[in-house]
């Protein structure tokens, strides 16, 4: 009996030693808001973000390897112009989050000041941010124009900033151009959400783009891979795929290649599992035979319910190869462009719109403990 209360005593007394020791999230979440002027003067940066919003969130899985991304956007003009605000909640949807950003499009503004704080107001409040504790949660604001600090009905700023602090959001100001209102202004922002004041040029920079021998053979197999999806589903929902794959069909090769490093690094090659049968059937969220006939791709309508399946299959095992391939071609291309970037002078200027949001990305991503 004593022996037994001496062993129950000693793992009482590990419990109680590990319980004290800083626990670290399984998954590590990451949260980031672009919140971007989208009037007329900022038509070069919003091309710009289209092309690298696959870099940047590749850049964060490389920082954090078994973290979950959840991207979102808002963009703001003014009061007067189409919109004030527009929102795309934080997801982990980065594919979905693309298609919006490739329809923004830079228009109106006119009287400078534009309509930031409601802008802000918008990304700290209205955002579906996670409430845990190990959540990383950033926001970049991107601008080139001061804030109305007339308009009676907004939440000025500094109000605004305090509520981030207290939800534990970073915000960090980026500068388009070089107005000095606007400095002054992006200057105390960032300083307030204590993050970082960013300038860059008005067009968002031109970062170097690394081209490897990889490339095209990593677009060929996403192409490949992106045949092996089955829309299925109501109209809308198999219209939204088609949608999202020729968004890849049709991107720039240095935007479709960084699209294709971050798919396989994240989602395995797919381009989207919402609505994909053979994603949706090998996950287990749905059963090929509870499909309604009307709800399948019109190939498999065709077929008897033994050889539909047996497509499904072989198009699953096409991916898995597929992937396969890609992934080893990934990785050859991250060691060549590695070797790239080291030939670069240490004292190159990195002020592009891409590369100071990794930089900084990568400074503010560390995990952190659960308590």
């Amino acid at each position: 009996m004593r022996m037994m209360l001496g062993y129950l005593a000693l793992v009482a007394g590990l419990i109680a030693q590990f319980s004290t020791q800083p626990a670290y999230a399984q998954k590590p979440v990451v949260e980031v808001a672009f919140v971007i002027d989208t009037t007329g003067s900022m038509s070069g940066l919003i091309e710009n973000a289209k092309r690298k919003i696959w870099s940047i969130a590749t850049s964060i899985v490389d920082a954090n390897p078994d973290a979950e991304i959840r991207m979102a956007l808002v963009a703001y003009r003014d009061i007067g112009d189409e919109y004030v605000t527009r929102k795309f909640d934080l997801t982990t949807d980065i594919q979905g989050l693309y298609a919006e950003l490739l329809k923004f499009r830079a228009r109106g503004g006119g009287d400078w000041a534009e309509s930031v704080n409601e802008a802000l107001d918008v990304a700290v409040t209205k955002l579906n941010w996670s409430q845990e504790k190990h959540v990383r949660r950033i926001v970049f604001l991107v601008g080139d124009a001061s804030p109305h600090m007339d308009y009676a009905q907004d939440r000025k700023y500094p109000e605004v900033l305090k509520d981030a602090k207290a939800r534990g959001i970073i915000v960090n100001a980026v500068q388009a151009g070089r107005a000095l209102d606007t400095e002054r202004y992006w200057r105390e922002i960032a300083q307030l959400g204590e993050g970082k004041y960013i300038p860059i040029p008005q067009d968002g920079g031109v970062a170097r783009v690394i081209v490897t021998p990889y490339d095209r053979e990593i677009i060929e197999l996403q192409i490949r891979l992106n045949r092996t999806v089955l829309p299925y589903g109501k109209r809308a929902q198999q219209q939204d795929v088609r949608e999202r794959l020729d968004n890849v069909a049709s991107a720039p090769s240095s935007t479709a290649t960084d699209m294709a490093v971050y798919q396989n690094k994240v989602r395995k090659g797919v381009v989207s599992t919402d609505g994909d049968l053979v994603a949706d059937t090998a996950s287990g969220r749905v059963k090929l035979e509870s499909v309604p006939e009307a709800e399948l791709p019109e190939d498999l309508r065709k077929l008897p319910i033994a050889a539909r399946k047996a497509e499904v299959e072989k198009q699953s095992a096409e991916r898995k190869a597929l992937d396969d391939q890609l992934t080893q071609l990934v990785k050859k291309r991250e060691i060549y462009a590695e070797a790239e970037r080291k030939k670069e002078p240490k004292d190159a200027k990195k002020d592009s719109f891409d590369q100071v949001v990794e930089e900084t990305l990568r400074m503010q991503i560390k995990p952190v403990p659960v308590n």
